[in-house]
């Protein structure tokens, strides 16, 4: 692919060099070599990067005063050159042919292929599944019956997808995730103390240009559904209750569990080890620290907390961390003032 490509598509200004210039991919800068590209957001980076063998660079405007130490390299020119090269990543990426189902696969009655799938060896498609154009299937995974797929997503090794399940296009399904189980929902015998499983036969949809992370699991709905929107970047080792509705865009860092019946809005991060109790509601834009803790039906919002948007909310109960921040100040002094005083 040629820069001048990569410029049609994505924008920025050529300042120096050739759009014909040829890349194969992206890379760091100690690394790079005459067919990669690398990225810088000030000068210092530039400076490595100018020393380096890459094609081409892009970094801000007005990043480095001139280019002339470096006359051999492209230079691009954009606001934000880390998702420039970002995005130029996909671009050149390069992706396997596809490779048809293989023979050690096990496919079931009345399943409909797109084109240019790949189903990979000991993975199992169920009857009556679909699965679109360009869609990758890794060895060992399995998709349950009814289940649809997309186009050009790709289904790692040894992902389970439960009955029914739906995936948008162009989604993203690491090692070991669990898509659709059955949610942890059961009504307790008052009498007996036994437990009863409440009914768990709701669906799940993953929208478009979601990523789901290793070893991750989402339940499916108890009588309605659950719903991961466009866009949605979940990590590994996380968990989302039956009935969440998880907005656009939204960042869920490892080893966060979300409770049954809960939402949280569009463009909100959720960092790692979160927990959300069950019926709580996060809303747009809200930002919640490591480790924070949102209890069960707490609605938390940016404007009902008064704070702007943006700000980070740690602790449990979760609250801005500059309040965190203060009540520690205040309780590491009592603290300090107790220990003289004796029993």
């Amino acid at each position: 692919m040629t820069l001048g490509d990569l410029i049609e598509v994505l924008g920025g200004e050529l300042v120096q060099g050739s759009p014909e210039t040829i890349l194969a991919g992206v890379e760091a800068s100690a690394q790079a070599n005459g067919l990669d590209l690398v990225f810088a957001e000030d000068a210092t980076s530039a400076a490595k990067a100018f020393s380096g063998a890459a094609a081409a660079i892009v970094l801000k405007p007005g990043c480095v005063e001139s280019y002339a130490q470096s006359p051999a390299m492209s230079v691009v020119e954009t606001v934000q050159p880390r998702l420039w090269f970002a995005r130029a990543a996909k671009l050149l990426k390069r992706t396997p042919p596809p490779a048809g189902v293989h023979s050690a696969a096990v496919i079931g009655a009345l399943v409909e292929f797109g084109e240019g799938i790949t189903v990979g060896a000991g993975a199992v498609v169920g009857e009556c599944a679909i699965i679109g154009d360009g869609t990758r299937i890794e060895a060992g995974a399995v998709i349950g019956p009814y289940v649809q797929i997309g186009e050009n997503c790709h289904i790692y090794p040894r992902v389970t997808l439960y009955r029914g399940t739906t995936l948008g296009n162009r989604i993203v399904v690491h090692a070991g995730a669990v898509l659709g189980a059955d949610g942890f929902g059961y009504v307790r015998d008052p009498d007996t103390g036994s437990y009863t499983q409440f009914p768990q036969q709701g669906t799940l949809v993953i929208e478009d240009d979601v990523e789901i992370g290793a070893n991750s699991t989402i339940d499916r709905g108890a009588l309605a559904q659950t719903r991961i929107r466009r866009g949605t970047k979940i990590d590994n080792l996380v968990h989302i209750g039956h009935n969440c509705d998880i907005g656009e865009d939204v960042i869920v860092v490892a080893l966060t569990g979300i409770s049954g019946s809960s939402s949280v809005g569009k463009g909100a991060v959720i960092a790692g080890q979160v927990g959300i109790g069950d019926h709580a509601h996060i809303g747009p834009g809200v930002i919640l620290g490591g480790q924070a803790g949102v209890l069960s039906g707490k609605t938390i919002t940016n404007e009902g907390l008064k704070v702007k948007s943006g700000t980070v909310l740690w602790g449990t109960p979760a609250r801005p961390l500059k309040q965190v921040l203060r009540e520690l100040v205040v309780l590491a002094r009592l603290a300090k003032k107790g220990s003289g005083v004796r029993d």
